[in-house]
């Protein structure tokens, strides 16, 4: 069993780790040795946002515009600990049921909730 205090403290060190988000077109199992997402979109920009919605969760909030991936289906979102996810460690990937095609005017928006427990 973890106090309390150990599960503020790695949900902030968590929070702090989280440097970059990346999507991907892959859509399969994730094992815990992979260091990439199956498919990404390296060129894609994203935007993310990580922030601790109380003591113990940490929630990231994944964002890409229609422009950047117009005609295009989603299949997983990644979260890294580098600012270039190519340089750094994969944190935590999830794979989910394809969404999209695209338009431009469309906007993704992607929400990952971790609890420390």
């Amino acid at each position: 069993m973890i106090t309390d205090e150990l599960r503020k403290i790695l949900a902030t060190k968590l929070k702090a780790e989280i440097l970059s988000a990346q999507i991907g077109q892959g859509g399969n199992t994730t094992s815990p040795l992979a260091t990439t997402l199956d498919v990404p979109l390296s060129s894609v920009s994203t935007t993310f946002v990580a922030e601790k919605s109380s003591e113990n969760v940490v929630q990231v909030k994944i964002e890409v515009l229609g422009s950047n991936i117009t005609g295009l289906v989603i299949r997983e979102a990644g979260i890294f600990n580098h600012a270039t996810p190519a340089s750094g460690s994969l944190l935590q990937r999830v794979n989910f049921e394809g969404v999209g095609p695209f338009s431009a005017t469309e906007r993704l928006q992607i929400f990952i909730t971790m609890e420390v427990e």
